[in-house]
């Protein structure tokens, strides 16, 4: 009869148990497929002072021949395994041939590792695999070592403690040793979600009251009486799960379940370190076995159980959900499952059997009202553990804001986590200095750093004087603002820590009902709440308490929109947007204004929140200004470039392009990379997003604008629902343009934009349809006449000399001759500002290119001066 691995297995000592352990983990480590022998006797010969150590000094062999002769046997195993299979067969053999010479030929009840040597040196098959990892061992008395073998081996570490010294009267029962192992099984891989309840380790639950009734009505059924939460991620459906935990805590569900352990199972311990074919089922039944023989009824709850599918399964073979079924189709077992709507549809849905033996319930996102009643009951344990005051204007801040401006989240997930980083900064603003003063701290050492190594430069004469005087004025000017800071920041601290002892103080006479000592304090309160709003500025170093402000900041920090209260900056920028668009938009004051007024009602709140900040097709002909328009607005509210997403429409001029753009539906090449247009407006929320030559594009690209225009949002080739809300959608065009040049050739007669619009309507209507035309604001640039010109040489050419000043350290000049004659060479052409553009880089600035070469070492601190006579541009270096 074939003996069982566990009882074969059982007969080890301590000594070979945990070598063949730390065995499997080499295997696993080195990525070879099976547990071999060498395996065994490598971590054997490391592993202290045993038997096998005793026999090789006794026979006098040479250990540095042992061991070169295990590492070279060791590599030549073969690797590039992702899971170890079994053990080898000559382990089992050797552990067989082992137990019957410890039992019957030495009397003891453990192998120790001399049985084992003797074992294989006596074993034809064995000692060849031995001899092959060892060849030293051929040389061993075989007689000598069976016949001394106690002597050889005595002081072996393997004769201390009493369990493993080899004698009869030292039996332990292995097996009952397993058994234990066994029973505590459940709490090593599940937590008791009830004794937690009970313990009060679990937030309350509000708002859920009829999700867990529900979940107590499918519990309660004689079969298949196991709901399955579904729901997106974040809802809530692991709090459901803890609210019915608190439920049976406090005994408020029906007797059935007063004496319930709701058990929740870590699939993710179950998992770890089951490296060996079926131990990962092993466990998993171990588990399922104890909860149904449980004295206490038990109610398991595996969170994302779709990871169940699939789980331990290998070729041919079922997986750990199969070892579920039987159970839960009996009734035996009564399981919670939670899983999001997709995981269920991929991996539990295609399953019908199991689909069968659950009851889906759905978990849905709570509306704000709930919402917000949910925070409020977090608010006390919040604040216990960050040690803040939270206001109430906080939670329903955190659930308003979040929900509109970070709609990729659920409630109440994101709310929750906006509150908790909302105390978090609080609490460390209320004890570390600022960061605007670590910023000036770390610019004041770089300064410093810069400051010393041109001093030592200047010692061996490569000194930049004017760098050296820039950057003490400098230094000077960050030493008074951290002074100015600091002095700030700690005034702020006094007053915040003055205002958190007040508040205390009231509350503690309050609760003892000394009421005229509480109303004195409230002055007290009153009159250092308005000592500390006279200390802040614009914007606050220390909070006293999390308010509607600190929740408005975060969500500015995570999403790059400036939701909080502006700035006076951020006022003053809207409110001279008109001018500083003007600068960079030369001869457009018409549709610059309409542009202004419109983004300044989005900055005001008064837009619709459900839609863009706005839409407009900036319609006229080629350089005019439409492209600077959109480079000039977020340059000037958005921070620069980089918020800035340009799409070259005419790259989708085929149907099948939209996928391009939203990305690629299931099945199609591509999905899951996301799309050139969805996948940037994801990452930057907050930006401008121009559509460059729109009637480029196929009618098909047109429809799909509808829903944004229209709704704020896009849904992407996965499913996920892109926010537009916060972004400005600018369209270019060129349709009209010789209509538009025609009607404005005379330029003391231009018409008024709104006539120009109604002349333009009958040809944007033969590219767009009405519908598409109703969902944007038109715009019309008028062509560039003379004066416009003008400024556009020189704001180019100031921006040739902020270059120069940039990278040489040199000024520059121009001529108004130069001005006009790259005027009367261009002139009024379809190319617009373009063609002067394109005039001085290939006239004037080859000029002054090698003017600068051929004086670059000498030209710092000087004058580049640009002219035009006797019918050519000069350029001059002024000294």
């Amino acid at each position: 009869m074939a003996i069982q691995r566990k009882d074969l297995f059982s007969k080890l000592n301590k000594t070979l148990f945990s070598s063949i352990e730390s065995a499997a983990g080499l295997c696993k480590l080195r990525g070879n497929p099976n547990i071999e022998l060498v395996h065994w006797i490598n971590q054997l010969w490391f592993g202290g002072n045993n038997d096998l150590r005793n026999i090789v000094t006794f026979f006098e062999l040479d250990a540095e021949v042992i061991e070169r002769g295990l590492a070279t046997t060791l590599t030549e195993l073969p690797s590039g395994a992702q899971s170890i299979n079994d053990f080898s067969w000559h382990i089992e053999l050797s552990i067989e041939r082992a137990w019957i010479c410890a039992s019957l030929e030495c009397l003891q009840n453990r192998i120790r590792s001399g049985h084992l040597i003797l074992a294989m040196l006596s074993h034809s098959e064995l000692r060849r695999a031995l001899l092959r990892i060892i060849p030293a061992l051929g040389s061993i008395n075989l007689e000598m070592l069976q016949t001394r073998l106690k002597e050889i081996t005595d002081g072996s570490d393997e004769d201390a403690g009493s369990e493993d010294d080899g004698t009869l009267a030292a039996r332990v029962d292995v097996d009952q040793q397993l058994r234990k192992s066994e029973s505590d099984t459940l709490a090593k891989y599940t937590a008791d979600l009830t004794e937690l309840a009970r313990q009060g380790k679990i937030d309350p639950v509000l708002g859920r009251e009829s999700e867990i009734a529900s979940m107590a009505d499918i519990l309660l059924r004689r079969r298949q009486n196991n709901p399955l939460l579904t729901g997106e991620a974040g809802v809530g459906k692991t709090a459901v799960v803890e609210g019915l935990a608190q439920a049976i805590a406090s005994g408020d569900v029906p007797p059935a379940l007063r004496d319930v352990r709701l058990l929740s199972l870590d699939v993710m311990a179950l998992s770890a370190g089951a490296s060996m074919k079926g131990e990962f089922e092993a466990r998993l039944k171990v588990v399922l076995d104890e909860a149904i023989a449980s004295i206490r009824p038990v109610v398991l709850f595996i969170d994302e159980v779709h990871t169940l599918v699939g789980a331990g399964g290998n070729a041919g073979t079922g997986d750990a959900a199969n070892l579920l079924k039987p159970a839960l189709a009996r009734g035996q077992l009564r399981t919670i499952g939670a899983t999001t709507w997709s995981e269920f549809k991929r991996h539990i849905e295609k399953d019908p059997a199991l689909t069968r033996r659950f009851q889906v319930l759905q978990i849905d996102e709570p509306d704000e009202a709930r919402a917000i009643a949910m925070l409020r009951s977090l608010i006390p344990s919040l604040e216990k553990h960050h040690g803040v005051w939270i206001m109430d204007e906080a939670a329903q801040a955190a659930v308003s804001l979040s929900q509109r401006y970070i709609p990729a989240r659920q409630l109440p997930d994101k709310a929750i986590s906006l509150l908790d980083t909302a105390c978090a900064r609080v609490a460390i603003a209320q004890f570390a200095p600022p960061a605007q003063l670590n910023t000036l701290q770390w610019q004041y050492q770089s300064a410093q750093t810069e400051l010393s190594l041109l001093e030592k430069a200047g010692q061996f004469g490569k000194g930049q004087n004017e760098r050296l005087v820039q950057l003490k004025t400098e230094l000077q000017e960050l030493e008074g603002k951290i002074a100015v800071l600091t002095e700030r920041w700690r005034a702020e601290q006094h007053a915040t820590e003055t205002i958190i002892s007040l508040r205390q103080q009231i509350i503690a006479c309050r609760s003892d009902g000394d009421g005229e000592v509480a109303d004195g304090l409230r002055k007290q309160l009153t009159t250092e709440e308005n000592r500390l709003s006279q200390l802040r500025q614009e914007e606050h170093l220390v909070h006293a308490e999390v308010n509607e402000d600190v929740i408005a900041r975060i969500v500015g920090d995570w999403t790059a929109i400036p939701v909080g209260q502006m700035l006076k900056d951020d006022v003053q920028k809207v409110m001279t947007l008109p001018q500083r668009l003007s600068e960079r938009v030369i001869g457009q004051k018409a549709a610059l204004t309409q542009l202004s007024e419109s983004i300044m009602t989005g900055r005001a709140g008064l837009a619709d929140p459900c839609k863009p900040l706005g839409v407009f097709m900036l319609v006229g002909p080629s350089g005019v200004g439409k492209t600077e328009t959109a480079l000039a607005i977020v340059d000037s509210l958005y921070g620069g470039k980089q918020n800035l997403i340009t799409i070259n429409m005419s790259e989708f001029q085929e149907a099948h392009t939209i996928s391009s753009l939203k990305g690629s539906p299931p099945g199609y090449v591509g999905y899951g990379n996301g799309g050139v247009l969805t996948e940037a407006v994801r990452r930057k929320p907050y930006s401008v997003v121009l559509l460059d030559e729109i009637e480029k594009a196929h009618p098909d690209v047109h429809e799909l604008f509808y829903q944004v225009f229209d709704k704020g949002q896009m849904e992407d080739g996965e499913g996920r629902q892109i926010d537009f809300k916060n972004t400005i959608l600018l369209l270019t065009s060129n349709i009209g343009s010789d209509m538009i040049m025609q009607h404005c050739s005379n330029a003391e007669k231009l018409p008024e934009s709104q006539a120009l619009l109604n002349k333009l309507k009958p040809e944007l209507l033969s590219v767009f349809p009405a519908a598409f035309l109703g969902r944007v604001t038109v715009v019309p640039y008028f062509p560039l006449q003379i004066d416009s010109l003008k400024r556009i040489v020189e704001l180019y050419l100031n921006q040739i000399g902020q270059r120069l000043v940039t990278q040489h350290q040199a000024s520059f000049i121009y001529t108004t001759a130069a001005v006009q004659q790259v005027i009367t060479q261009c002139g009024i052409s379809d190319a617009g500002g373009r063609a002067l553009i394109r005039y001085i880089e290939q006239t004037i600035m080859p000029l002054l290119s090698k003017t600068i070469l051929q004086h670059q070492t000498e030209i710092r601190g000087l004058t580049v001066k640009l002219n035009f006579s006797s019918g050519k541009f000069v350029v001059r270096i002024v000294r």
